[in-house]
């Protein structure tokens, strides 16, 4: 059985499709719903989030937030979150470049958010290589 996964940032909804699985990481560890899990709500970390939908795997990048389940829907709130099929592979890297330098420069936690959110852009887009090449779905 299906369930609505929805994910919305300030500036828009970034995915509202009806899925089999959702896999995620929360501040306290791994977590996956199917339909019908029991309700909560937790912080997530940044991560990257599979769903399943109509037998194929796809990859959100989730620069953190919160997850709402329900029966029948999960809710991501966060502040910013792409499709792996959205992200520019190129531009993630000069991202990561530039936070590398920057953080070799000045330690804070803006410089630290900045990289962290680099790298789960790129691991967004090589587990989608990895899977459109066959290689399997691993996170």
């Amino acid at each position: 059985m299906a369930f609505t996964l929805e994910i919305v940032s300030p500036d828009r909804v970034v995915l509202s499709e009806t899925v089999d699985f959702v896999a995620a990481r929360g501040v306290q560890g791994e977590l996956g719903v199917l339909t019908g899990h029991e309700p909560f709500f937790t912080k997530l970390a940044p991560e990257l989030l599979t769903f399943t939908q109509d037998g194929k795997n796809e990859v959100v990048a989730v620069m953190g937030g919160f997850m709402d389940v329900q029966p029948t829907k999960v809710t991501i709130l966060t502040e910013a979150a792409e499709r792996a099929s959205e992200i520019d592979k190129l531009r993630a890297e000069k991202a990561k470049e530039r936070a590398e330098i920057q953080a070799a420069k000045v330690q804070g936690a803006q410089v630290e958010v900045a990289l962290a959110r680099a790298l789960v852009r790129l691991r967004a887009v090589a587990l989608l290589e990895s899977v459109r090449g066959g290689g399997g779905f691993h996170r």
